[in-house]
């Protein structure tokens, strides 16, 4: 299958490295939150945009709620239906490579999530579509919504640009960031299960509470709340600060 995406060569490079990285470290403090915010109940049907190897997903499955885990990388989508078919949970979740800007859902699902920069926020570099670098993100978010019932609730983490701003002066190793675009590029290696090392591109996309928050509108949400959180450290901050790496915005289809 052709790429689309410039991580699909990360992603095929990482395989099940992928969960060794501190960011995924916190899953069940996650899944707790992806639960109480969208208020999901088991038998609940939840899509998770930008799914990695299936973290968050198959342990939504594992308390009984169904999902359907989305993202562009077939290696990865490859490695969370291994898993859940060695855990016994196929029945409950799905894996599917699908490119979450072409999101094609009509209102099929309870809850839909997209967590620590699955495919919000990665429109950068090769992949942007206009010269502001919204377009894309914007077309995940809008795909998002549609997939929502009526009634039902969207959690979204996007990286922080007031995070990235306060914090450049500190970065340990050599960082790019467009004014323009609110976007972070970076050189770095990544290592596959063997420690093999590529050495590899990063572009991240960096937005405001009031960005986040104006996007939803835009793609007929009802925005609830936008709060800071740091994945795979700590997602208990009630408000916004300079401290935590990324947003998470809370969201309603009405």
């Amino acid at each position: 299958m052709p790429r689309e995406h410039w991580f699909e060569e990360l992603a095929d490079h990482l395989q099940e490295a992928y969960l060794r990285y501190s960011f995924t470290k916190g899953t069940t403090e996650e899944v707790n939150q992806i639960i109480s915010q969208l208020r999901l109940r088991p038998g609940d049907y939840v899509l998770d945009v930008g799914c990695g190897p299936g973290r968050h997903a198959l342990e939504l499955a594992r308390r009984g709620i169904r999902c359907l885990g989305i993202d562009i990388s077939e290696r990865f989508v490859e490695i969370a239906t291994e898993m859940a078919f060695t855990e016994g949970l196929s029945d409950l979740v799905a894996f599917e490579r699908i490119d979450a800007r072409k999101l094609r859902f009509s209102g099929e699902f309870e809850g839909v999530f997209s967590l620590c920069e699955g495919a919000f926020g990665l429109q950068g570099g090769p992949a942007t579509q206009d010269p502001a670098n919204l377009r894309g993100d914007q077309l995940i978010l809008s795909g998002m919504a549609q997939a929502l019932r009526s009634g039902h609730r969207l959690l979204l983490a996007a990286f922080s640009v007031y995070f990235q701003v306060h914090n450049f002066e500190n970065e340990a190793s050599p960082v790019e960031f467009d004014l323009m675009t609110a976007t972070r590029h970076e050189r770095t290696e990544i290592r596959n299960p063997q420690g093999g090392i590529l050495e590899t591109d990063l572009w991240t996309t960096c937005f405001t509470p009031r960005e986040l928050w104006l996007m939803a509108e835009t793609a007929g949400l009802e925005p609830l709340e936008i709060q800071s959180v740091h994945s795979g450290e700590d997602w208990k901050a009630e408000s916004l600060d300079l401290s935590h790496a990324e947003l998470l915005l809370l969201a309603r289809r009405p």
